[in-house]
């Protein structure tokens, strides 16, 4: 059974193997066959791939062609526009050179012609010099004198025209520009006095203090006249006490002194004691009070002009200006419209009001401390202005006021105009008899030194000075340099307030009768 089992198993191995054998025949049989189109295949794609490879090669060298042909066309036309084009250029510059070869000629010949020209000309000058020459020898005969002689003559004719009219255009000039300067500036100065109202104070050096009654003089006096010594000393104030009824008169040429002694006499009369330990009590706060009136009054002043930011010891000085007189005219007050008068003018024309407002308040301000230092107020009053850091624009301006400096700008003359005005006007200021006769008799002095015035006379309170010239020792033109002359002269040795006008009147009268 066993025998027969193995057997059976070795035939199913033997006809599996068979099977397996049969089929991988058939399989490859198949796949041999499969191979073989696929390669007949392959050969037939190939060939095709190789026929449309020549085909297109073919078109495209076809078009390669094609382009080239057409790129060689376009080529051989662009030369040939450039060819033709170049044609023209030569033919331009042919043309040209013989244009210029042309002009080349026809200037040789005009220059060939010129030449001859200058020739004739050059010939014709010398043949010209020689007739002149010969006219000038035959008109020196005939009239005596040489050809330089009446150059001369004719030079000095020409000239004494030329200076006629030159001397009528310039007396037109003046004349207009005068009449339209006077007309604007009068403009400006009556609007610019119409705005300023000011007071005319005329003060002395004499102040006068009321009594309650006669019998206050000899308690003032005191025992063998104690207390009236003690008080002239710490004042430096004489003291007047004559039979005027109920009044003492205080004596000085210093404000601030006489108001001390005012401000001090007042009190110890109002108080009733009398005596050396007392006066001294009360002059001591009478300089107080007058310390504090001068910075009071000097802050008033900037106020009412509107200048601020100066420095105290400034306002300071300015108050001290309410004690200074000038001529009788208080110099805070002249100061103040001073200020005014140059900001209203400056407003007017266009200038810096402000720069003007200030320069115009401090214009005085050397004449606070001027008994005290040496020198003018104008050069106190700048080195005051240059120590407590004014501008230099300012320092400049109030320089100028009296002429000791050229004013450079516009605010300094008007500062210079409103000092003249504020000082000129009727009442402002006042002199001594002696003072006011000397400046008159000095200005009439003057107008005589001059040749060719016959009189002169000072009218209008030493305003004018009217000067009557012989005619035939001063002429028309010569009128003018008179004036001027007279006036520079007047100017640098006179001082006087305000303005002088120079009228100089020059007449010719013929006279008959009849018989």
């Amino acid at each position: 059974m066993e025998i027969i089992n193995y057997f059976e198993i070795l035939l199913i191995v033997a006809g599996t193997g068979i099977g397996i054998l049969v089929g991988y025949t058939i399989r490859k049989n198949i796949a041999e066959s499969k191979i073989g189109s696929a390669e007949e295949m392959a050969k037939k794609i190939l060939d095709k791939a190789k026929q449309d490879a020549e085909t297109i090669k073919k078109e495209k060298l076809i078009e390669a062609k094609e382009e080239v042909h057409k790129l060689r066309s376009e080529a051989e036309k662009e030369n040939k526009e450039r060819r033709n084009e170049l044609q023209r250029y030569e033919k331009r510059l042919l043309q040209k050179e013989e244009n210029i070869d042309k002009k080349l000629n026809s200037l040789e010949l005009k220059e060939s012609n010129l030449n001859e020209k200058l020739k004739s000309i050059v010939k014709k000058e010398l043949e010209i010099e020689e007739i002149k020459t010969k006219q000038i020898e035959k008109l020196e005969s005939i009239s005596g004198i040489t050809s330089e002689q009446a150059k001369e003559i004719i030079l000095s004719n020409t000239e004494k025209e030329i200076r006629h009219e030159m001397s009528m255009m310039i007396k037109e000039i003046e004349t207009a520009a005068k009449e339209e300067a006077e007309k604007k500036a009068r403009e400006i100065i009556a609007y610019a006095i119409q705005k300023c109202s000011a007071d005319h104070v005329a003060e002395t050096t004499v102040t006068v203090v009321n009594l309650p009654n006669d019998e206050m003089k000899g308690r003032i006096i005191g025992r063998e006249g104690r207390n009236i010594r003690t008080l002239e000393t710490l004042t430096g104030i004489d003291l007047i006490i004559d039979d005027t009824p109920e009044a003492v008169i205080l004596s000085g040429f210093d404000p601030i002194r006489r108001e001390i002694a005012r401000i001090a006499l007042e009190k110890l009369i109002s108080d009733g004691r009398i005596h050396p330990a007392r006066i001294e009590e009360m002059v001591e706060k009478g300089k107080r009070e007058v310390e504090a009136a001068i910075k009071e009054q000097g802050e008033q002043a900037t106020f009412e002009t509107g200048v601020h930011g100066l420095h105290p010891e400034l306002i300071r000085l300015l108050g001290r200006l309410k004690y200074r007189t000038s001529y009788g005219q208080n110099v805070l007050k002249h100061s103040i419209e001073v200020s005014y008068l140059a900001g209203i003018m400056a407003a007017e024309i266009g200038a810096d009001v402000k720069l003007a407002k200030r320069a115009g308040l401090l214009h005085d301000i050397g004449k606070a401390v001027d008994h005290e230092m040496e020198g003018t107020h104008i050069e106190i009053g700048m080195d005051l202005l240059r120590r407590y850091k004014e501008s230099k624009e300012v320092i400049h301006a109030m320089s100028t006021h009296h002429g000791d400096y050229e004013p450079q700008t516009v605010e300094a003359v008007l500062v210079t105009a409103a000092d003249a005005i504020s000082a000129a006007r009727p009442g402002a200021r006042r002199e001594t008899l002696e003072v006011y006769i000397k400046r008159l008799e000095k200005l009439e002095e003057i107008a005589n030194s001059y040749d060719g015035v016959d009189k002169s006379y000072a009218i209008q309170a030493g305003r004018e000075i009217r000067i009557i010239v012989k005619p035939e020792n001063v002429t028309d033109e010569g009128m003018h340099l008179l004036a001027r002359e007279i006036t520079k002269r007047i100017e640098d040795e006179l001082e006087y307030p305000g303005q002088i006008k120079v009228n100089i009147i020059r007449e010719t009268r013929a006279i008959e009768y009849a018989k």
